[in-house]
């Protein structure tokens, strides 16, 4: 089974919000979450003690899954703010802005 796997982040977004998005993905079969550390060099009030949403999930994660992820994602950026990739070889932000 090929695993996908990517980071995206919301800039600005809580801590308490990145626990509630990642506990709403776990209840998706077959999708995994990380919450991983802010990684800036220089302290800033303002950012989350979060730096990336790590999800992980088949590649053939089936479509409902998906959807249902999406949706989730969806979600919270009208709320928050885009989503950002951590790189280009992920998923486009626009996917998960509702």
């Amino acid at each position: 089974m090929t695993i996908k796997e990517y980071d995206i982040q919301c800039p600005g977004l809580p801590l308490a919000v990145y626990r509630e998005i990642a506990a709403h993905l776990s209840q998706i079969e077959h999708v995994e979450t990380d919450l991983l550390p802010q990684d800036s060099q220089q302290f800033d009030y303002a950012l989350s003690q979060i730096g990336w949403l790590r999800i992980r999930h088949p590649q053939d994660l089936q479509s409902q899954d998906q959807q249902q992820l999406q949706k989730i994602l969806a979600f919270y950026s009208q709320r928050f703010g885009k989503w950002v990739p951590r790189s280009n070889s992920e998923p486009s932000a626009e996917q998960f802005s509702g």
